[in-house]
């Protein structure tokens, strides 16, 4: 295939997936615009702190996670959180584990208990790949840096005076060129839960 073709049909594919991804939040938010707004009366959150285990979302596979609020103003709260994982990578047989950094800001629109949350992310890791050296005619093991720009819109369970803590979200990302990686590349079908404690 010709490079302009093929970069012309990568383009239109990106933007129609980031369309059906703006369809989904719009859908999404009208459903649950009217159970989020329907409690009585905001309640100030006194339960700042959350840790919680991140199963997928922009967690990539899993993550231990902390969050913190550090916005709050009527419906609206702003958390900003950091995680940490060990991801698996099976090459030639083996079992390989390395590190990956979740980040996530979130604002969550609710009252009291229940939340509509978007957010947007980054999630550094390393990952290992499998490589042919020209000069030894062998398969090597390559470990690269890469990242994921993940973004959520869900529902968050969390109380305003702490407790347990639960969150389901659809979680699209985008792959980042670098590590090797020539260009972007959107995955439209991931999602994530996450529960937990805030306190």
């Amino acid at each position: 295939m010709d490079k302009k073709v093929g970069f012309t049909f990568h383009l239109r594919a990106m933007k129609t997936s980031v369309l059906k991804f703006c369809i989904v939040i719009f859908v999404f938010f009208n459903l649950s615009n009217s159970y989020v707004f329907a409690q009585k009366e905001v309640q100030t959150f006194t339960a700042k702190n959350a840790i919680y285990l991140d199963l997928g979302g922009n967690a990539g596979q899993y993550a231990f996670s902390y969050g913190r609020l550090f916005h709050e103003k009527g419906l609206l709260k702003v958390i900003g959180s950091a995680g940490f994982a060990l991801w698996a990578d099976r090459v030639q047989g083996k079992t390989v584990f390395n590190p990956a950094v979740p980040l996530e800001v979130s604002g969550l629109i609710g009252k009291r208990d229940h939340h509509l949350e978007l957010g947007f992310g980054v999630t550094p890791h390393l990952a290992t790949s499998l490589n042919f050296n020209s000069e030894t005619s062998e398969l090597e093991d390559k470990v690269v840096f890469e990242s994921l720009l993940p973004f959520r819109i869900g529902y968050r369970y969390q109380k305003p005076k702490g407790g347990f803590f639960f969150r389901i979200g659809y979680t699209p990302f985008f792959n980042v060129p670098v590590g090797g990686r020539e260009d972007w590349s959107f995955e439209p079908r991931f999602a994530g839960i996450s529960f937990g404690k805030s306190f």
